[in-house]
């Protein structure tokens, strides 16, 4: 068994939804980098119903119990 399976982890999923939606429009600062993601992050708590998708993921679907 590996040490780390980042797949069977859902915060995974929500990382790999913040990589393809930040590198979508590409920042040139650090602290754009850092608005863009606050942003992302933001829109997501407001649309839960996102989030919880993740964990209903069949892979994942044991963090939920």
């Amino acid at each position: 068994m590996p040490g780390y399976s980042s797949e069977l982890n859902p915060n995974e999923l929500l990382n790999a939804d913040l990589k393809r939606n930040v590198n979508a429009s590409p920042a040139h600062t650090v602290d754009q980098l850092a608005h863009e993601t606050r942003r992302f992050l933001r829109r997501r708590q407001r649309r839960p119903h996102i989030v919880r998708g993740s964990f209903r993921a069949p892979h994942v679907r044991y963090a939920i119990m």
